[in-house]
């Protein structure tokens, strides 16, 4: 439940509750957050079995849905993309072409029959900035 807070949080609420409870009343106050908690809980599983016996199998339809979406808030948007939109082959996203889409088969190069080409020359800049007065 407390997943996201550590220790040096956990710390510096007791350390809060002690200055503005005081060292009389902060162990009723502990006791009664965890009583409360634990009310809580009891009352969620409560609702859940009482669903369970409401739904009988249409309870295991109602979750399926819901650890699919669990899985998908784990993904990074990258992932998501590939595996939904892509259906798992992100050489798009990568760059790398030469990877074939069926992860079993060999890598296919169409061009390899055909003799390398030179690499294309690198433009030279101008000595001179083009200057544009009705730009500025």
């Amino acid at each position: 439940m407390f997943a996201n807070i550590g220790w040096g949080e956990m710390l510096v609420l007791v350390v809060a509750g002690l200055v503005i409870l005081g060292p009389e009343r902060l162990p009723g106050a502990i006791r009664w957050t965890t009583n409360s908690i634990r009310q809580a809980r009891e009352y969620l599983s409560g609702a859940t079995s009482q669903l369970r016996e409401d739904l009988g199998p249409e309870f295991d339809d109602l979750r399926q849905p819901l650890s699919e979406l669990q899985k998908l808030r784990g993904m990074s948007p990258r992932a998501a993309l590939t595996k939904h939109l892509l259906d798992g082959d992100d050489s798009f996203l990568t760059g790398n072409f030469d990877k074939p889409v069926s992860p079993g088969g060999p890598a296919t190069n169409p061009t390899a029959d055909a003799p390398p080409t030179p690499p294309a020359p690198t433009p030279v800049p101008p000595d001179v900035t083009p200057f544009d007065s009705d730009a500025t």
